[in-house]
């Protein structure tokens, strides 16, 4: 593995800070050689790295994972974005007997009852095949934004993922606002999942989405039956069961 420690990783965040994205997606795959990829969720940040990815011709992979509720619309952005940048997207899926197990023991909606059964499911369908998708790398890249929410506020440009063994987490639009996305995406005709000009600010499984009003939080639009401040679907945080 081509390790960074903890010191290397402080001394690139404040070398990156004011960095360009492009800039970052370069070094990010010279630095990892293959053994980098973007686990993308097809939502608006994730589409601008992926047009990054391809106009700085970076060296970095594409994987998503499907939950097996996502929205009709974002598998057609899957296809659109494949079709684009001739980029091949690995595609994970949650273990099939657990999922069985979970919904014939709690119930095909169980994650309405309590926060602790939609992080349940949250894990089987989306942590677990997260931690496979990492297990051959030696980093990967997300869409993270400081703005998106309060859990996200002190994220790094680059930084160690002590919950994923330790990887290189990279997170190259870290300070981008909201509006310097979709600008991005206007200038370079990023294809967009259409469910955002809904009202859809943030785009999961169908049954924990909704669309939110104008100037709400982004968060609201996801798991709106629970705290805030609480609402991580555990890819960034450590999951406890």
């Amino acid at each position: 593995m081509t390790a960074i420690s903890e010191s290397e990783a402080q001394q690139l965040a404040k070398k990156f800070e004011h960095l360009q994205p492009p800039d970052i997606l370069t070094w990010a795959g010279k630095q990892f050689n293959g053994k980098i990829a973007l686990a993308s969720s097809f939502g608006l940040e994730d589409v601008v790295i992926i047009d990054l990815i391809a106009r700085s011709d970076a060296k970095i992979n594409v994987f998503t994972i499907d939950t097996g509720r996502l929205h009709q619309e974002t598998y057609a952005l899957m296809e659109r974005i494949s079709e684009k940048y001739k980029i091949p997207v690995t595609i994970y899926f949650p273990d099939n007997a657990t999922v069985e197990k979970m919904v014939n023991d709690e119930g095909i909606n169980s994650f309405y009852r309590s926060s602790e059964a939609r992080v349940k499911c949250c894990h089987i369908r989306k942590v677990d095949p997260l931690h496979r998708a990492l297990a051959p790398l030696e980093a990967w890249v997300t869409g993270l934004r400081r703005e998106q929410a309060s859990t996200r506020s002190d994220i790094h440009k680059v930084e160690i993922d002590h919950v994923n063994n330790g990887i290189t987490k990279v997170n190259p639009i870290a300070d981008w606002t909201g509006d310097q996305v979709l600008e991005y995406i206007k200038k370079h005709d990023v294809p967009y999942n259409p469910l955002l000009d809904q009202g859809y600010v943030s785009i999961g499984c169908v049954p924990c989405t909704r669309p939110i009003e104008k100037g709400e939080n982004p968060r609201k639009g996801r798991w709106w039956w629970e705290d805030e401040a609480k609402k991580e679907c555990g890819l960034h945080l450590n999951f406890k069961k």
